[in-house]
């Protein structure tokens, strides 16, 4: 009876929460001229390349030709569509409206597409990074300038575009925030690295007379990056930076075609000793990107085998597992703990 109940609380369980965030891979947005019939036609194939570009991480598909030819199912592949107005900052310094096309494709049509155009897939739970922007005018030096609020949204959006989730810190109610500059202006992303193991991106930008000279650092699971750049435009180079910063997210995360397919992994966690316990894990494993489902196959007090089925190759998970500090590999067992959970009583 007690076993019954525990796998019955196990299966009832609500997912715990995550920080990685859900990104909506199967809608496309592109700009249209109108709402006619003929409008939405002929612009569904650059809808359904901006949902390519966020299901695979890529900027262009130069490397992939099939692709361009492939877009022309996008109306047979067609779910629902609306329209949305936006307004959008002109090269001249006004605002006008945009109109765009949201459209959302048939899930499992897209992704048989992108296994039969043999294309690298980025899962959709996505950590999302924290960009820290540090602009040096030649007079001061300062975090995310008021005056620059417009360069954030659009770093914020070009982001988006490309499905990397972006968090931005916030000043405290004097307008400080809680870093050493100086750590920021040396690019150090390993001292400001979320426990969690998000991404930090910080960019710095000097004004030396006509150009600015920006460098950029990300850090990103155990990967760290940096380029520089000079640019006449602010906005350009930051907005570079951004996409920079996506390139190499996703080549970390995407997961290459020959190693995806169906797969099935026994994991056994021990140390889970109370109901906390249990929705944590449950919900950790369910929220990994290749984890397509989650049954559990014994149970005892305080150890539980979870059969996962994957999309991916195991090594996956695998990296998944040790590079997100929730569960930790007990080298003795060979079984996996709960991390923080090895040392506390029943």
């Amino acid at each position: 009876m007690t076993r019954f109940l525990l796998l019955l609380l196990l299966y009832l369980l609500p997912l715990g929460a995550t920080h990685a965030v859900e990104v909506d891979v199967y809608t496309g947005e592109v700009a249209v001229a109108g709402q006619s019939a003929s409008e939405r036609r002929d612009a569904l194939p650059e809808a359904l390349r901006h949902v390519m570009q966020k299901m695979t991480g890529l900027r262009s598909f130069e490397a992939y030709p099939q692709v361009e030819p492939a877009l022309a199912v996008a109306p047979s592949i067609l779910l629902s569509f609306h329209y949305r107005s936006i307004e959008t900052l002109l090269p001249d310094g006004t605002m006008a409206d945009e109109l765009n096309l949201v459209a959302r494709f048939v899930p499992a049509e897209v992704d048989q597409m992108v296994r039969r155009l043999q294309l690298p897939l980025w899962q959709a739970n996505r950590k999302p990074t924290e960009v820290w922007v540090v602009v040096d005018n030649g007079m001061n030096r300062s975090i995310m300038p008021v005056e620059f609020s417009y360069v954030r949204d659009a770093m914020d959006a070009a982001a988006q575009r490309r499905g990397l989730p972006l968090t931005w810190p916030s000043p405290d109610e004097d307008g400080q925030y809680p870093v050493d500059m100086q750590l920021l202006w040396g690019g150090y992303t390993e001292d400001l690295a979320s426990p969690r193991g998000d991404g930090v991106l910080i960019v710095a930008a000097r004004r030396e007379g006509m150009e600015w000279h920006v460098r950029s650092n990300l850090g990103y699971g155990k990967q760290n990056w940096a380029w520089r750049m000079r640019e006449i435009n602010l906005e350009a180079a930051l907005l570079e930076a951004v996409e920079k910063a996506v390139d190499q997210v996703a080549s970390i995360d995407a997961i290459a075609a020959s190693d995806l397919g169906t797969w099935q992994y026994e994991l056994t966690v021990q140390g889970l000793r109370r109901a906390e316990d249990y929705e944590r894990c449950l919900g950790y494993l369910q929220a990994v990107p290749v984890v397509e489902s989650v049954a559990v196959t014994s149970a005892s007090p305080d150890t539980v085998t979870f059969s996962l089925q994957l999309n991916a190759l195991p090594r996956y998970l695998e990296e998944a597992v040790s590079s997100g500090r929730v569960l930790e590999l007990d080298e003795e067992s060979q079984a996996y703990r709960l991390a923080g959970a090895v040392n506390r009583g029943g």
